[in-house]
């Protein structure tokens, strides 16, 4: 997590979290400059995914050991963060849990990408059905924690990401580097989108985080 985003996070939180204690905070409006920056904080860790995540796809069709080790470390790093972001709201546990689903995530978008570099279709719909599971158990991991992020829309956004992966790693393979950049496009508006759901949700649940 860089400076700014933790700093963004920090100052608006408090020093004592927990889902329980914490659902009850519902007493004042939340003030928008602070939602925005936490929308502003979330949008860089989203964004940070599929960035190192489109490194590591570069690197290993290229056959690139050293940069697509580098690169998966911070896709592990980027990942932490993003779950770090929740812990001053839901607790460490709850941050520990979504760190093993977005590990669980990248497992799957790896895992399909080695298939995909190895040409098993069959293991690339293998892959597949993990990153959908693996989507319906964020969705109902987030949605369960928070009302307003409904579980059935959290759901098809993650399904969505997780095809704006596949959909990258087949054109960067097949050289289509012109479609590859509209596709990177949406993925960076999609991300925006689900970081920005998020950033909203946890601001209706606790308003008083925001004033």
């Amino acid at each position: 997590m860089n400076r700014r985003t933790a700093l963004a996070l920090t100052a608006l939180a408090v020093a004592t979290p927990g889902l329980a204690a914490n659902a009850a905070e519902t007493t004042s409006p939340a003030v928008p400059a602070k939602v925005a920056a936490t929308k502003a904080a979330l949008r860089d860790l989203w964004l940070g995914h599929i960035f190192w995540a489109r490194n590591v796809e570069e690197a290993r069709i290229a056959n690139n050991a050293p940069r697509a080790k580098a690169s998966e470390q911070q896709v592990v790093a980027n990942a932490k963060a993003i779950a770090g972001a929740i812990e001053p709201f839901y607790g460490k546990p709850a941050s520990d849990k979504l760190f093993e689903l977005l590990a669980g995530h990248w497992g799957a978008i790896s895992a399909y990408l080695d298939a995909a570099v190895a040409g098993n279709q069959a293991a690339q719909e293998t892959a597949i059905q993990k990153i959908n599971a693996n989507a319906d158990q964020i969705a109902k991991f987030l949605g369960g924690a928070n009302p307003h992020l409904p579980v059935d829309t959290l759901r098809s956004l993650l399904v969505a990401h997780g095809a704006h992966h596949v959909q990258q790693i087949g054109q960067l393979k097949a050289k289509q580097y012109e479609a590859e950049a509209r596709t990177w496009e949406a993925m960076k508006n999609h991300m925006y989108v689900i970081s920005d759901a998020l950033a909203t949700g946890i601001a209706a649940q606790f308003p008083d985080r925001f004033r």
